[in-house]
């Protein structure tokens, strides 16, 4: 018969034999830091006496003293025919004692950097579940899991000794191929499956190119306003964050001269720029090319979302006509599939392939395996393709359908016009409501009447100039975005 696994907590435990305290003794205490530390979490279940006993070379009767004592105390319950577990809830007055706010407080300021600070500060905490109209959140009901699934499993039933060694720097080389085939056909990319280096997510790809291309200090160009977890990778690399602004034809490339000449990095979204939406020109493209190439810098595309564009021929991406070698290109399945995913990518210039792959060893060695091989079966069988068409419908409609409901409902208190890509919209304040409140004081309205659409304010890295809401609505059930619509309204109204 198969020796049932053991499902006991694990926590270290070590007794000294020639020490002056019984060796039960110690137990007990060391068990009782233990629970009151949290080390030992309540219910948790510790190990049989026999299993204990082999394990710190003891006699048992050593510790069934020391659980006794702690039965006797209520540290402990013993469940018949089940074994021995930490009590549910400790002795009254044992456990310790909480800081107060204040202590707390200070705590947080001794333990965080100058960087860490603005590091946390960028992002609120998210809630459990996203509301309408919250941005960049994908409706994941209809991904087809089932599939997903199989596709997971796959891989693992045969011999799985390649995918459990170390893997390549650059990530699973049927899914690097597979990218890079997908961006030839569909973003007209030139590029090789050994440009291609897979990771967990966008912020990751641009902390590895920042720690790799640029010094603590030097300076990085981002988009004003723009998106803060970019932000947060070059802070958390050292770089120096330059916010740029943004005029009709996209980043504003006089503007960041005159700010920061020495930058050596610049990061756009020029397909479809977060989170005002704005199509950088081709004349400005140009412009930015020209600049990288004098300057001796770099340009981060990145295309996060160009896959939702519902109307007009697909735009080309800058990669396509960098003839320098000075783009690299970022893009994400998060925001195309589901968040948890955790998949983004690179494509970086063939000088840049050898370079990346060492820094990437002594980062973090080779992205998690387990999903690469699904999601490469799942691309290079039509998958994907035929989601992204699936959800480009869905994500259209639901488009229509926020900007009919606010035609009809906020008239006079946001202007609200429609996008001919991306998956949320930014209403600017009218000018009845700008003149009763900022945005905001418009974005705490709307949370309090369940609604979340986050003040254009909080996109800025410098002081805001431009004022708005943004509304996500890929992620809103098409029957619920008139309703919270009109919450929206009466908010602002009141």
């Amino acid at each position: 018969m198969p020796r049932r696994a053991d499902r006991s907590a694990l926590v270290s435990l070590s007794l000294d034999a020639a020490g002056a305290t019984p060796l039960h003794r110690q137990l007990y205490r060391q068990l009782r830091e233990a629970m009151l530390a949290g080390r030992l979490a309540p219910g948790a279940r510790l190990p049989s006496s026999r299993a204990l006993a082999r394990e710190l070379g003891c006699a048992r009767n050593t510790v069934l003293s020391a659980f006794d004592q702690l039965f006797a105390e209520g540290y402990l319950d013993g469940r018949s025919g089940s074994g021995t577990y930490v009590s549910r809830v400790l002795p009254e007055g044992l456990l310790p004692k909480e800081a107060s706010p204040a202590e707390s407080e200070d705590a947080g300021r001794r333990v965080l950097s100058h960087r860490g600070r603005t590091l946390a500060a960028l992002f609120p905490v998210r809630g459990e579940r996203p509301s309408a109209f919250e941005p960049g959140v994908p409706d994941t009901t209809l991904f087809p899991f089932e599939l997903w699934r199989r596709l997971l499993t796959r891989p693992w039933r045969g011999d799985t000794g390649a995918l459990t060694r170390h893997g390549d720097a650059g990530g699973y080389r049927p899914l690097r191929q597979a990218i890079a085939d997908y961006l030839r056909g569909a973003r007209g990319l030139d590029c090789d499956w050994r440009q291609v280096f897979v990771t967990s997510g966008a912020q990751q790809a641009l902390d590895i190119v920042a720690r790799l291309l640029l010094d603590p200090g030097e300076a990085a160009w981002v988009e004003e306003p723009g998106y803060g977890g970019l932000r947060g990778a070059l802070t958390a690399a050292g770089a120096r964050v330059v916010p740029v602004p943004l005029d009709d034809e996209g980043l504003d490339i006089a503007a960041g001269r005159k700010t920061a000449s020495d930058a050596r990095l610049a990061v756009v979204s020029p397909s479809h720029q977060y989170p005002m939406g704005t199509v950088m020109s081709l004349p400005r493209r140009l412009q930015l090319l020209d600049w990288a190439r004098a300057a001796d810098a770099w340009i981060v595309e990145d295309d996060y979302d160009s896959e939702y564009r519902y109307a007009g021929p697909p735009l080309a991406a800058l990669q396509s006509l960098d003839r320098g070698g000075r783009v690299i290109y970022l893009g994400t399945f998060s925001k195309v599939l589901f968040p948890g995913l955790r998949i983004g990518y690179l494509v970086v210039p063939d000088d840049l392939v050898e370079p990346l792959a060492r820094a990437r060893r002594a980062l973090d060695d080779h992205p998690g395996i387990v999903a690469q091989p699904a999601l490469a079966a799942f691309i290079a069988e039509g998958h994907f393709a035929a989601h992204l068409r699936r959800m480009r419908r869905l994500y259209k409609a639901r488009q229509d359908a926020l900007v009919g409901a606010a035609e009809q409902e906020l008239a006079g208190l946001l202007e609200v016009a429609p996008d001919a890509a991306g998956m949320h919209l930014v209403a600017a304040l009218a000018p009845a409501l700008a003149a009763r409140m900022n945005d905001w004081q418009a974005a705490a309205r709307a949370l309090d009447a369940g609604v979340t659409a986050p003040a254009l304010a909080d996109y800025h890295f410098a002081t805001p100039y431009r004022q708005g809401l943004l509304l996500g609505y890929a992620g809103v059930p098409e029957s619920e975005i008139a309703p919270a619509v009109r919450r929206l309204a009466r908010a602002l109204a009141a």
